[in-house]
């Protein structure tokens, strides 16, 4: 009985391990989406349109004109993309980490 639920045990956790690998290898791979946990928010690019006028103008246009320029720096949806990378790195070496004690319970059981 004992060895029967160690064997079970171990299968279990080389199972949780192999697929947060495997579900690790086609994220990475692009293969499949990361969970998308921070939403990426897609942009319409406008053209610049830059008028001379008064300082008021100038004043209402200065935010877009940041926001233009800081997107050429950055793509769009980088910043949520990452951190949506950074969320299943750490869920997955979770499930490795919980997959190896699944599994070094199962060896003991099963000695």
């Amino acid at each position: 009985m004992q060895k029967t639920l160690g064997f079970i045990l171990l299968a279990v956790g080389i199972g949780v391990i192999g697929y947060s690998l495997f579900s690790s290898y086609l994220i990475f791979t692009g293969s499949n989406d990361a969970p998308e946990i921070f939403p990426i928010v897609k942009e319409k690019t406008a053209s610049p349109n830059v008028s001379v006028g008064s300082l008021e103008d100038l004043q209402n246009q200065l935010p877009d004109l940041l926001g233009q320029q800081l997107s050429g720096l950055l793509p769009t949806g980088a910043v949520p993309q990452m951190l949506n990378f950074g969320l299943w790195s750490m869920f997955a070496s979770l499930l490795l980490f919980g997959g190896s004690l699944i599994a070094g319970i199962g060896v003991k059981l099963v000695k």
